[in-house]
């Protein structure tokens, strides 16, 4: 069966079999989201840093302390994403196919909206998925841009890239920006060095994907900015998603439409 075709709860049971992949392309019609849960002292820090950089950090679900379920996700959040990746004072210490002995009673997990929501409606639109056609990871980028910290909680925008045709910019932006839960229109248009972004060619997270004549990159704010909050604040335990790995919903991307 075509992994776009799947329901959430048939790519949770190959994910909790063990499938790593990222999921941009699963699930057609079934909204994604980012993973961070972090212990119960740094919940509040957190929400508050999601509150005060939502476009980077749109909360779509919040579970109580040691839960493994939230509303919006029926599924194990222990074992029914595709990876994640633990952190410990700060740094990336593994990547597992699942995290059921690290999980504890004090963490809370936040789900975090995701761009991939709004890449079908960008296709209806006749715009190009670069990373989806490549059948690759979404290139991520950490960005000069600083985040407006919260607590303890301080760190830099992380940005999504597509590449786009010029001619198809403005619809990009106009599509995107009916998502304003799941990151809306982009934050960035052409230049990379604007945003402090080096090399196209060697993101931060996810993969490179080419960019041809008359493509325009747009960046979008991305959901694993909180992980890079949690690097760079130095907290001492943390679990996120593998970047580009997502928790498939109980939710439909068009539960996230906002007409004009």
């Amino acid at each position: 069966m075509d992994v776009a075709d799947l329901t959430p709860v048939e790519a949770r049971e190959r994910f909790r079999a063990g499938e790593r992949v990222p999921t941009a392309g699963w699930c057609r019609g079934w909204t994604q989201a980012n993973l961070i849960a972090v212990p119960r002292e740094l919940g509040y820090e957190l929400l508050l840093f999601a509150h005060r950089n939502a476009q980077a950090c749109p909360v779509l679900d919040v579970g109580e302390a040691g839960a493994t379920s939230t509303p919006l996700f029926s599924g194990d959040l222990r074992t029914d994403l595709p990876g994640y990746r633990i952190y410990r004072d700060g740094e990336p210490v593994a990547d597992r196919d699942q995290v059921v002995e690290e999980w504890r009673d004090d963490l809370v997990p936040f789900l975090i909206g995701c761009s991939f929501t709004f890449e079908e409606a960008l296709l209806r639109a006749g715009v190009p998925i670069r990373h989806l056609e490549a059948g690759t990871n979404v290139p991520m980028y950490r960005t000069s841009v600083p985040c407006e910290p919260a607590g303890s909680l301080s760190g830099p925008l992380v940005v999504s890239m597509r590449p786009v045709p010029a001619a198809l910019v403005d619809t990009a932006i106009e599509v995107t920006g009916h998502y304003p839960q799941v990151h809306g229109a982009p934050v960035h248009v052409g230049d990379p060095a604007a945003i402090g972004i080096a090399d196209l060619g060697r993101p931060d997270f996810g993969d490179p994907v080419e960019m041809r004549e008359g493509e325009v990159p747009l960046f979008w704010a991305c959901g694993v900015t909180p992980q890079a909050a949690i690097m760079a604040s130095g907290v001492p335990f943390a679990i996120g998603h593998l970047p580009g790995h997502m928790a498939v919903l109980d939710a439909r991307d068009s539960d996230y439409y906002v007409p004009s």
